[in-house]
């Protein structure tokens, strides 16, 4: 995730490449801005957002920003307009500008211009600075100053700013409250201009008192002013206001259901509607039963469609919050006892059927949220209606491939997915449902189709092996034609057969697949397909389809990013060969996996490149092949025993005697204590790969959830492991010595791993691997509870193992496709010109070391998890020592700090004091961790480092200097009085 980018932007032009790239960009467009033509300073302006997306680092954006400062003080209207435009565009790197008194005095000049157009350019400008000149007098008195203009461009400059600096400023809304007041309400106002200043009041909440003299204004505006679009704008102004005020919410929900029942105008209906959406999205749980039993009635009442689809669209999105527990809290049995309950559910069934589709979508979508959400109840009929309403919209929505149809199609859709996994019984109605469905279905609505198949498939086991042969007839009547749909359709319905094959595809399968394939995809198709089989196990197939693309790839990288693919596949493949209670055939198959891995990563190092280094798929396949190693090496320890097996009586003998090393029978001593340290260092293997596996995790910081979730069994089966080994070493009974490394197990690890296998799954390598789990650790404890013979262990350990191998791998969409895309660059200062060449520091004085850093996305910021801070830790050690031996502290040897800051606009900065007390030469490493939402760490890095050289004082070494030469002439004394002793003999 990191960026390689670890040199300063703060330096002076030379300090490195990227630093030339930047100052000779910003050196380009200031000849642009100082050329003498309109359309090349025209041109220059407008390509500085550009400029700062690519170098987003404070010194070279407040430079910037002052050479834009000055085109906009002598430029003419038009380079001003440009450069507001440029300012508003470049919104979050406002406040990157350091020298913010000297930027606004530039600008705040042109504001005594006596052209009313530049004082209004002026005023959009200020209030575009809002964020970060919220309390200037200057800029306060001007705004209010321009609002009494006689001029209507400079008046409209004048809202504009007055609303920014309102939502900023807390001092300024106060004062400009009782102004806006009067304007509205007098007579010589202008209702255009009235209808503008309105809106400014939304950004009255910064206290309580203000909140509620602005909502008596609004009161009275509603009340005074009835026309339509007065009524309209206070209305929206006022649920804005209680928005972001809170406190006035619930008294908003009752107005706004006054206006939607009582106002006859449609256009005040949509309004209340809109407004209600609003805050049923924001504030659900300010939602009371009285609220939505309300506009029940009202949605029951009126005749007009768009009215009703309004009503229900609220309905819709107040069932899948808790405002529709509290509606139904009050029933004490089944739903259709309560006279409140049955106004909501009789709309949502009556609407079920409604020959507008959009209706009928939202009234299924209520249906469905009360059937998941409401599970206490008893809501047979409510489940039937339910079933029956997504039926009749499928059939309806299928067969019209109208954007309209498509949308609503996909609601239907959601829902079905929606109530399989909330309600599993009905899965397989619903399966059923789309399976005969798709044969007379368009498409487009196939596609979608498709998808809500394999999704309900993934959570639940409901596509059976008979429904196979309904899908294959279906996948050879589609593919004739190339079309887009065609090839979409082609990769979706792929997926579904995937999912339905609960083991290897038969060669029947595979055949009509690569049939179809052949005669009318494309190799972007056959790579998708191919990549779904990777994800769901099939690695027969994907390898046959990776192979059949290698020819077809122009890209060398490609070539080898598809030959890696064919490897790996490969080599799973390999495992498929596994049979339990034949371990020699177990250690041959593996070490044929592992010969084919070992070719794929190869290929894989081959295909990554600066840009795309293909981290993760590294390491993942990296790890993948230690852990297969670690598992013939344990297999290997176990079959150790074959050797020389126990007596049949060894066990009673041990129990006798005392020694529970005459349970290894003829063993020796010497070889069961062998024995017993390849089972501790096999212990220690795995270990260190749940460690490994960890580390991976937290570096996934972009990684989807399946991705996330399918890296997280790998930790907890080379524990489940770890806690295998330690029954075995806990059957020897070594020595004590021995015994004190290696821990007991617990009854906590075995309901911890226990309760694995309970978790939802949410796909069927997940099912799988559970399984797995669940009934090898219930074997375990079966055996811990008797004084089983060691060798009845190492059966049941490499049963385990086989048992594991046995799950196909899945490669997880982490492994193929990046959806989000998240990066950090840091800056520090001071930074030296060279990165090799260290920062001179005295020893005497601290170090000021400046952490920047910008956080970069993707096209999809947030998409999975988003920062919440960023958490920099810096820490210095001693390279090399240079001078005298001084007895210093430990405290001033190293120096480690960390400090936490929140990003505000993608920008972060912080200071750290570093303290070099010995002379030498230093590395400072500084490194980036990130915290999400939810409080999880993720190690994302990036990692830089810069060297120190610490220097003694200039008074230290006069000091010193003096001191020696005071102790010289005393040294020469001695020398000469010991010369004269000696020459007396």
């Amino acid at each position: 995730m990191a960026s390689n980018s670890t040199k300063s932007f703060l330096a002076d032009a030379g300090y490195g490449e990227q630093e030339l790239d930047a100052n000779s960009a910003l050196m380009e467009l200031d000849k642009g801005l100082r050329s003498g033509k309109l359309g090349e300073q025209c041109e220059a302006v407008v390509r500085f957002p550009r400029l700062f997306q690519k170098y987003p680092f404070p010194i070279l954006i407040n430079s910037a920003f002052l050479k834009l400062a000055d085109v906009f003080r002598v430029g003419n209207n038009f380079l001003r307009l440009c450069v507001l435009k440029v300012t508003q565009q470049s919104e979050k790197h406002l406040e990157k500008i350091l020298n913010v008194d000297e930027f606004v005095k530039r600008i705040f000049s042109v504001i005594h211009s006596n052209d009313p157009v530049a004082r209004a350019i002026t005023l959009r400008m200020l209030g575009s600075l809002a964020s970060i000149i919220p309390e200037r007098k200057n800029a306060h008195h001007s705004i209010r100053q321009s609002l009494d203009s006689h001029d209507n461009v400079e008046v409209e400059a004048a809202v504009f700013a007055a609303a920014n600096f309102s939502a900023q400023s807390k001092d300024f809304a106060v004062g400009i409250c009782n102004k806006i007041s009067e304007m509205i309400q007098g007579l010589a106002t202008p209702v255009d201009l009235k209808l503008k200043l309105i809106p400014i009041l939304q950004h009255m909440h910064h206290d309580a008192i203000l909140a509620s003299s602005a909502r008596q204004l609004l009161q009275q505006l509603v009340t005074s002013y009835p026309s339509t679009k007065m009524v309209i704008v206070s209305l929206h102004t006022f649920t804005l206001l209680a928005a972001s005020s809170l406190v006035d919410t619930p008294k908003q929900i009752q107005l706004l259901l006054q206006y939607l029942k009582d106002d006859p105008r449609k256009a005040v209906k949509r309004l209340a509607i809109q407004d209600l959406k609003l805050l049923a999205s924001k504030t659900p749980h300010t939602w009371s039963r009285e609220n939505i039993q309300a506009l029940c009635e009202c949605a029951l009442q009126t005749p007009y469609d768009s009215l009703k689809l309004g009503m229900l669209s609220v309905l819709s999105t107040l069932s899948g919050t808790i405002a529709i527990k509290h509606y139904f809290s009050i029933a004490p049995g089944n739903v259709g006892s309560s006279p409140r309950s049955s106004d909501l559910v009789k709309l949502a069934q009556e609407c079920c059927y409604h020959n507008n589709r959009g209706i009928a979508a939202h009234g299924v979508r209520v249906l469905t949220n009360i059937t998941v959400s409401c599970q206490e109840k008893d809501l047979l009929t409510l489940e039937q209606d339910a079933v029956f309403g997504l039926e009749s919209l499928l059939v309806l929505c299928s067969q019209d491939d109208s954007p309209g149809a498509q949308a609503t199609l996909k609601i239907a859709l959601n829902c079905m997915v929606k109530l399989a996994k909330g309600r599993p019984h009905l899965s397989q109605s619903v399966v059923e449902t789309l399976l005969t469905q798709l044969h007379s279905a368009q498409d487009a609505a196939r596609i979608l189709m498709s998808h809500c198949l394999a999704a309900i498939a993934m959570q639940l086991p409901v596509l059976a092996d008979g429904m196979l042969g309904d899908l294959m007839e279906l996948y050879k009547v589609i593919g004739r034609s190339a079309t887009d749909k065609q090839q979409e359709l082609l990769v979706s319905l792929a997926t579904v057969i995937f999912v339905a094959s609960q083991k290897a595809l038969s060669a029947e399968v595979k055949a009509v697949i690569k049939q179809q394939l052949e005669s009318v995809s494309n190799g972007w198709t056959v790579y998708r397909i191919a990549r779904q089989a990777s994800r769901m196990g099939n690695h027969d197939m994907a390898r046959e389809l990776y192979q059949s693309l290698l020819t077809q790839v122009a890209s060398e990288h490609f070539y080898f990013w598809l030959n890696s693919l064919k490897e790996f596949s490969q080599a799973e493949q390999c495992l498929t060969g596994l049979q339990e209670e034949n371990y020699s055939s177990a250690l041959s198959c593996i070490a044929e996996s592992l010969k084919y891995y070992h070719k794929g990563i190869a290929s894989l190092t081959a295909a990554s490149t600066p840009l795309n280094p293909l981290s993760f798929q590294c390491e993942f396949v990296k790890l993948r092949i230690d852990l297969l190693q670690a598992f013939s090496q344990l297999i290997c320890t176990c079959n150790s025993l074959k050797t020389s097996p126990p007596p049949a009586i060894a066990t009673t003998i041990a129990m006798t005697l005392g020694n529970d090393l005459q349970r290894c029978g003829r063993i020796s001593n010497q070889a069961c204590l062998t024995f017993h340290l390849l089972m501790k260092q096999s212990m220690e293997e795995f270990r260190s790969l749940a460690s490994r596996y960890g580390d991976l995790y937290q570096a996934s910081f972009d990684a989807d959830s399946a991705t996330l979730r399918n890296v997280e069994l790998y930790p907890k089966h080379a524990s489940l492991f770890l806690l295998l080994g330690k029954q075995q070493q806990s059957c020897l009974l070594i020595s004590h010595t021995v015994e004190a490394l290696i821990l007991d197990p617990e009854a906590a690890s075995f309901q911890e791993y226990g309760s694995t296998g309970a978790a939802q799954a949410d796909s069927e390598y997940e099912r799988r691997m559970t399984a797995v789990y669940g009934r090898v650790l219930e074997e375990v404890e079966s055996l811990n509870r008797k004084y089983t013979p060691v060798s009845y262990m190492a059966t049941c350990l490499c049963n385990a193992i086989i048992a594991l191998l046995k799950v196909p791998l899945s490669f997880q969409r982490y492994f193929f496709q990046k959806l989000q895309s998240t990066s950090i660059k840091l800056a520090l200062s001071p930074s030296p010109r060279n990165p090799a060449e260290p920062i001179a520091v005295q020893n005497n004085q601290q170090l000021a070391l400046k952490v920047e850093g910008v956080v970069q996305h993707g096209s999809k910021p947030g998409l999975f998890r988003k920062i919440q801070s960023v958490c920099l830790n810096v820490s210095s050690t001693l390279q090399s020592k240079s001078g005298q031996d001084y007895k210093i502290p430990l405290d001033n040897m190293t120096n480690e700090m960390e400090q936490r800051v929140e990003p505000h606009n993608d920008y972060f900065s912080t200071q750290f004091l570093l303290n070099f007390a010995i002379l030498g030469t230093h590395n400072i490493t500084v490194e980036s961790s990130v915290k999400d939402a939810n409080g999880i760490v993720w190690k994302t890095g990036p990692r830089t480092t810069i060297f120190v050289k610490s220097l003694e004082d200039p008074y230290s070494q006069q000091i010193r200097l003096q001191q020696q030469q005071a102790h010289q002439p005393l040294q020469q004394q001695q020398q000469q009085q010991q010369r004269n002793a000696y020459t007396r003999f």
